[in-house]
């Protein structure tokens, strides 16, 4: 290995949750190094307008809320790096990583905030629209309230399709939620809450065709019968995709306590994982929230925990 580097406290990921802990941190005067993964600045980077963070009356573009999280973590001393990081060894006291498989890093403390990516459908249609910032959304609480009064359709079958379905009815017009199979893999209160919502329409058997619009906004859904193979169109302004998300945790497989979908597992309410000296922030370990303000909370949480494990050493 060309290059071997000793931290104090390496953040892996960057996003609300990352920036904030290097953000604490570097107050702490624990000199962080932040290396910032596939996507810097994390989910938020491909959403268009964040509305219900703190501090924001007017609102703020996801690209630039990040570029000025980034900024404040480095005015108080933090060190954002590109890169991202291809290998872990982390149960020994020294935490071990390598950086684009060049770089080697020794860490004292390593916070872990990889996020989680959305799962979509792969339609050409709806990752053209996805890529515009607007019309297509993996995420109701963040983006319904673009679409109150308006016709959505949203596409999933478990708990959290439900729930968004639901969150979704108190704000539009109608929402159609398409069934690919001929039962819900949700539970069966969540079920009979979307089932017994009025403005709620439930097509079961039904796949995502195509996203249409006019290229730069969404109007509709074509969908297929999968029992007859008939085609329709339905109108809508919103397409929301809640098929679940996968944890960006793959590298820490075998070294860090997961659950059954990959998701770190932290005790209690701390960010601290079944390592000593590990910690995990944000939706790489929130499966139920995932917003970007509980994301910086858990970040300021996982700061102050490794500040206080290295004070106990």
């Amino acid at each position: 290995m060309s290059n071997i580097e000793r931290v104090k406290c390496l953040i892996i990921g960057s996003g609300p949750a990352g920036y904030t802990a290097a953000i604490y941190a570097a107050r702490a005067n624990m000199a962080p190094v932040l290396y910032q993964g596939m996507q810097p600045g994390g989910q938020l980077t491909t959403t268009n307008e964040v509305e219900n963070f703190p501090g924001y009356p007017e609102g703020v573009t996801g690209p630039e809320m990040m570029m000025q999280l980034q900024a404040q973590a480095q005015r108080f001393g933090a060190d954002i790096r590109d890169g991202w990081v291809t290998k872990a060894e982390l149960t020994g006291e020294v935490k071990k990583v390598w950086v684009n498989e060049t770089t080697e890093v020794h860490a004292d403390t390593v916070i872990i905030s990889t996020g989680a990516t959305a799962k979509y459908l792969g339609l050409p249609s709806e990752q053209h629209y996805l890529s515009l910032g607007g019309g297509v959304s993996a995420c109701a609480v963040c983006d319904g309230f673009f679409y109150r009064n308006q016709e959505v359709v949203i596409v999933g079958a478990g708990d959290s399709a439900c729930e968004e379905a639901h969150y979704l009815s108190k704000l539009c017009k109608k929402v159609t939620m398409l069934v690919r199979s001929d039962k819900f893999r949700s539970s069966r209160i969540m079920e009979e809450r979307v089932r017994n919502t009025e403005n709620i329409e439930i097509l079961m058997n039904t796949s995502t065709e195509e996203v249409l619009g006019d290229g730069n906004v969404v109007s509709g859904i074509r969908v297929k019968d999968n029992v007859t193979g008939e085609l329709r169109d339905i109108e809508a302004t919103g397409f929301f995709v809640a098929i679940g998300h996968k944890p960006n945790t793959d590298i820490f497989k075998g070294e860090l306590e997961m659950d059954e979908t990959g998701y770190l597992i932290t005790q209690g309410k701390t960010s601290k994982t079944n390592v000593e000296g590990v910690f995990a922030c944000g939706d790489v370990q929130d499966k139920d929230y995932r917003q970007a303000i509980t994301a910086a909370g858990s970040g300021c949480i996982a700061a102050l925990d490794a500040e206080r494990y290295l004070a106990s050493k």
